[in-house]
Parts: C-alpha cells; sequence; structure tokens
C-alpha cells in the first residue's frame, strides 16, 4: 500500500529510505515492529534521528486506525478487544483452556519436556489458522520458523485430511523458514514483514524459540549475552504480533531444577526474559497416552488444567469413557 511506503513519510528521502532498505525494513509497519534502538544500529544514523522516523511512523498508523491511541479509556480498549481474532485448537478442551483459542496481538508460550505434544499442536494450529472464522480459524496462512527440524508437511496432510480441508491448499498457505543459527532465527523475523502482507500470515510459530540460543551460549560467561539476544528475538516476537495483527506460538524447552524436593521440578528455558513477555503461558505434560496441559501464566484466565490427546489428526479431545464403554458394548 503506497501510504504505507517508507518514503510516505515527512522528512525521508531516497538516501534514508535506500539506508532503511538495505538494512530489511520496507516498510512504515516495520519501523515499528524493529524501533528507535534496532533502526539505529541497523543502519548507522543516529538515535535522535531514528527515533523521530519511527514516531513518525507510529502517528501514521494511529490516524490510520490502526494501532491504539496513546491515551484511551478502558471502554475503547474492551471494544477493541472484542474484534481480537482466535484460532480454535480443533479441541473442546485446549479451547477452553485458552477462552476460545490462541488470541491474534499476543504471544503463546507451550513448553514442556520432549514427546509433550508441543510440535503436534504447533502442526495443528497451522492447519486450523486456514479455516474460515466461522469454522474457528483466520482464513491466512502461516510463517513457520523452524528452528530444530521437526516441521513434517506428512503430518500437516494428515491432520488436514482430518479437518476436512484440502491437503494441498494448506500446504501452499505454509511457509516454513530452517533458521541455523540464533543470528539467522533473529533475521527470519526482522525480514518478515514483507512476507506477512504479501501472504497473508495470520498465525507465526518458532519452533523452538530457544533451542538455537540454548546449544550456541553455553556456560555462565555467556549466560548475559545469550538472554540479551534471547530478550532481542521474543520481543521481536510480540511487536510483529501486535503490528500485523496475527498470533504467535514459540514452543520452549525445559530443564531439570535439582534444588526441587517436592513437586515437578521441571522448568522452562529462557528465564524472565521468555517469562516475562509471553502474554500466555502453557505447560504440558505426559500421563501415559494422554496429555495436560495446564495454564501457569495469563493476564485473565485462571490458572487451570486439561487433558488432551495425540491422534492422527492432531490434538484431540481424550475419548469420553461413556463413548469408549459404548464402542466396545457395539464390538460385542
Amino acid at each position: 500500500m503506497d501510504e504505507f511506503r517508507l518514503d510516505s513519510l515527512e522528512g525521508v528521502g531516497p538516501v534514508t529510505t535506500k539506508k532503511l532498505t538495505d538494512a530489511g525494513i520496507h516498510g512504515i509497519m516495520d519501523l515499528l515492529v524493529r524501533g528507535p534502538v534496532d533502526v539505529s544500529e541497523v543502519t548507522g544514523m543516529d538515535r535522535e534521528t531514528a527515533e523521530k522516523i519511527v514516531t513518525k511512523a507510529r502517528h501514521l498508523l494511529m490516524e490510520q486506525g490502526l494501532i491504539t491511541k496513546d491515551f484511551v479509556t478502558a471502554t475503547e480498549l474492551y471494544k477493541r478487544r472484542q474484534d481480537i481474532g482466535k484460532i480454535s485448537t480443533g479441541t473442546n478442551c485446549l479451547d477452553q483452556l485458552l477462552d476460545g483459542g490462541i488470541e491474534t496481538q499476543a504471544l503463546t508460550e507451550v513448553y514442556g519436556e520432549f514427546g509433550s505434544g508441543k510440535t503436534q499442536f504447533c502442526h495443528t494450529a497451522c492447519v486450523m489458522v486456514q479455516k474460515s472464522k466461522e469454522e474457528g480459524g483466520l482464513g491466512g496462512g502461516v510463517l513457520y520458523i523452524d528452528t530444530e527440524n521437526t516441521f513434517r508437511p506428512e503430518r500437516v496432510v494428515s491432520i488436514a485430511k482430518a479437518k476436512g480441508l484440502d491437503p494441498e491448499k494448506v500446504l501452499d498457505n505454509i511457509l516454513v523458514a530452517r533458521a541455523y543459527n540464533s543470528a539467522h532465527q533473529t533475521l527470519i523475523l526482522e525480514e518478515a514483514g514483507k512476507i506477512i502482507e504479501e501472504h497473508n500470515i495470520k498465525l507465526i510459530v518458532a519452533d523452538s524459540a530457544v533451542g538455537l540460543f540454548r546449544s550456541e551460549y553455553l556456560g555462565r560467561g555467556t549466560l548475559s549475552d545469550r538472554q540479551q539476544r534471547l530478550n532481542r528475538f521474543v520481543h521481536l516476537l510480540v511487536r510483529t504480533a501486535e503490528t500485523y495483527n496475527c498470533a504467535a506460538i514459540a514452543t520452549n524447552q525445559v530443564m531439570a531444577s535439582p534444588d526441587v524436593f517436592f513437586g515437578d521440578p521441571t522448568k522452562p528455558i529462557g528465564g524472565n526474559v521468555v517469562a516475562h513477555t509471553s502474554t500466555y503461558r502453557i505447560y504440558f505434560k505426559k500421563s501415559g497416552k494422554k496429555r495436560i496441559a495446564r495454564m501457569v501464566d495469563s493476564p485473565h484466565h485462571p490458572e487451570e488444567e486439561v487433558i488432551f490427546t495425540v491422534t492422527e489428526g492432531g490434538v484431540s479431545d481424550p475419548e469420553d469413557e461413556t463413548k469408549k464403554k459404548k464402542k466396545s458394548e457395539d464390538m460385542e
């Protein structure tokens, strides 16, 4: 859109536009996502100039009604939140936990040990987001940042068939970016603005968000540097979701805390950096053949647990005992 071009901002001429474009900033939305500090660092312009440009971009987007004004009443904010999109998980239990589904303009973090269903949850969401709003989706595409080589198109095909969608169309609407190191992972997200607009992306998945940072920065000596870079990535993910009105899911690894003698010693990686940035934080754990999902942190959800399973059709509601009995009776 012409009104969102960089040179449509007052004081941004051809030279500044080229500087910004060369740094991966292609539009006014990107300016807001990256922020003045980042813009200053990647372009080499002084901080004051960067702040002025980003402020102008923010004012323009406020005038267009794409972002909220600096001061709004709680009533206005409440009305605006009624328009926030939600992606159904395809299960009644997880939808109940998330009060209707995965929210746009927010970061939903899912953490748990291997095999707890995190990637299956992401694959199911990739299919569900493509359904119409009436069917619990947003009718949009997916940007899947794969850091652990866990994305499987075959799995998407089986879930799409189970949900009654055309597997080929579903696969065409998922853009997979394989990240090979933490710097590459951040770069993918920095340059995602154009792709989000062109492909109507409504869901961004980072699976896993922390894995590469964890493997590259080893030992206590690198902890500060790791946390700073990780902090930048998760904040960028949140700002992207807010600015482009899409949902963001980040999966996280866990570690066992040796100082816990009672209760579950499992703790998510990333410390307070990830904990404070995530809008919603859900803990997945295995329980036999079933899985348990617990809402650990949320601005408005109660802390509760639900049980779900992983089937051919992705994450699913556990079969009711009465249904099981009926099946066995029918077989007899």
